[in-house]
């Protein structure tokens, strides 16, 4: 707990630091869609970038629009202990330094499967004790509407048998070559705990389509877990996406983040 106290004040004085530079004219639209819509046109200061990267991965939709090497400045000034240029070197085999600013080196992940590949290679890097036991899952109920639900969560078992969670009454055994096993559980099929939520976002999937947003994914997902933080709300908000409130839990969070980064909505002329 002393190092990650340590961690919160260091970013707090850097936060206070890069106040200064905070522009007035960094603003977007209310509302999701608007959010989306304005990823291509939200220009973040240091201020907001470091702020948003306190997040954890909840904060990729407003930070991939910037500058890859400006979002990796802002990540070495919050003094996150993984960096893009760490990402891109380890997962990818590419220094940040030979990346163009929109990021793209050639390499996307289509399945969780290979996204947690990726996060594995940046955690075995760092040093991350037992790094091949954390991955990325997602809910791909609403991905037809644009949107999917992230976690990056601790699972010990290689192999599991659990309840069908779209189909209560079936039991199903996966391996880590199944794609369903690169979905959240909160308990196997006799009920004992599986999975330890370490960071959740409903994120649009405009957000990670592109390597860069998919980099920015990776890294925040590796702070969080080398922070060592914890989402106890995740299940709850994983019952409300399967039934469709998908777009609630994106808008609800978007607003918290953007709180959070100071990203103030656009005016109407009526305002």
């Amino acid at each position: 707990m002393k190092h990650i106290k340590v961690k919160s004040l260091a970013i707090g004085c850097c936060l206070l630091s890069l106040s200064a530079c905070q522009s007035p004219n960094n603003r977007v639209g209310h509302g999701l869609t608007t959010a989306v819509q304005g990823i291509g046109h939200l220009v973040l200061s240091p201020f907001q970038i470091a702020a948003g990267l306190l997040e954890g991965i909840s904060s990729v939709p407003l930070l991939i629009s910037t500058n890859i090497h400006d979002i990796n400045k802002g990540m070495i000034k919050a003094q996150n202990k993984i960096t893009l240029n760490d990402t891109y070197d380890s997962a990818y085999g590419k220094r940040l330094a030979e990346v163009p600013a929109d990021g793209n080196t050639g390499e996307i992940f289509y399945r969780m499967k290979h996204a947690t590949v990726q996060l594995q290679k940046v955690l075995k890097e760092y040093g991350v004790e037992k790094s091949e036991h954390y991955i990325l899952t997602s809910v791909d109920t609403a991905n037809s509407k644009g949107y999917t639900l992230f976690a990056v969560v601790y699972r010990e078992k290689e192999n599991i048998e659990v309840v069908d969670k779209y189909n209560k009454k079936t039991k199903r055994k996966y391996s880590k070559s199944d794609r369903m096993f690169y979905d959240a559980y909160r308990v196997d099929s006799r009920q004992y705990t599986l999975d330890v939520v370490v960071d959740w976002a409903g994120i649009p999937r405009e957000a990670i389509k592109t390597q860069k947003g998919q980099a920015v994914l990776i890294t925040l997902a590796a702070n969080s877990i080398v922070e060592k933080k914890r989402s106890h709300d995740y299940w709850e908000k994983e019952q409300r996406w399967i039934k469709g409130d998908f777009r609630e839990i994106c808008q609800n969070q978007s607003e918290l983040v953007k709180t959070k980064m100071k990203i103030r909505k656009e005016r109407t002329p009526n305002e």
